[in-house]
């Protein structure tokens, strides 16, 4: 478990990630982090919940028509 500072940031408020943690998100400065809430508290992550949906929905698009995919390959 680890601790986050909080910092000012002009006006705003930021968080001070340490380089260890951004690493094994593998994220850089410049990238974008996304927030859901749970019902635990707040999960913030790369991965973003919209883009997992539209993969899915492509998942099930691709196993429903698998043998006009197969012919298409050919």
């Amino acid at each position: 478990m680890a601790s986050l500072k909080l910092t000012a940031v002009g006006t705003s408020t930021g968080v001070v990630i340490p380089k260890e943690m951004l690493n094994r998100m593998k994220v850089a400065r410049g990238d974008s982090l996304h927030v859901v809430e749970t019902p635990e508290g707040y999960l913030l992550t790369p991965f973003d919940p919209a883009v997992a949906a539209q993969v899915e929905a492509g998942r099930a698009f691709m196993k429903e028509y698998r043998d006009t995919f197969k012919i298409l390959a050919e």
